[in-house]
């Protein structure tokens, strides 16, 4: 087994990130706005500031680096390609948007409905991110 191709990582993991912040801009801004507005409002709370969304968008780039990051790992059990892509996108969908998600439903912090839109959405965006970066990489 032969060592994991860091830059070509850091390389995948950027488009990544861009596919997943492009995705979670469209989301936030155009489909759910208004509903997620109206949550966020529901719990008092003021609107998302600049450093908030800051957060976000590199955040957005270290979920990207870390589904490429996984998929390196992976790619030597389970073979190049795009199938591991995925495998290694529903991972990190699971542990980044749905783990959390169905937390914040079990707390009543996001109507049901709102939490289904997103992580339908997050998964496809998680899925169509890790195929672009793990077609970068590698070894």
């Amino acid at each position: 087994m032969g060592n994991m191709n860091a830059s070509r990582i850091l390389i995948g993991g950027i488009v990544a990130g861009v596919v997943i912040n492009i995705g979670t801009y469209i989301l936030n801004a155009y489909l759910l706005g208004t509903d997620m507005t109206a949550a966020i409002t529901r719990m008092n709370l003021g609107p998302i500031g600049y450093e908030a969304m800051a957060c976000f968008v590199v955040l957005g780039f270290v979920v990207g680096i870390a589904a490429i990051w996984l998929y390196a790992a992976i790619r030597p059990r389970y073979g190049a390609g795009p199938k591991t892509a995925v495998w290694s996108g529903v991972a990190v969908w699971f542990f980044v948007y749905l783990y959390p998600g169905i937390g914040m439903i079990a707390m009543g912090m996001f109507p049901t409905s709102l939490m289904a839109v997103s992580l339908a959405w997050g998964l496809i965006e998680m899925l169509l991110a890790t195929l672009a970066g793990a077609f970068l990489y590698k070894e």
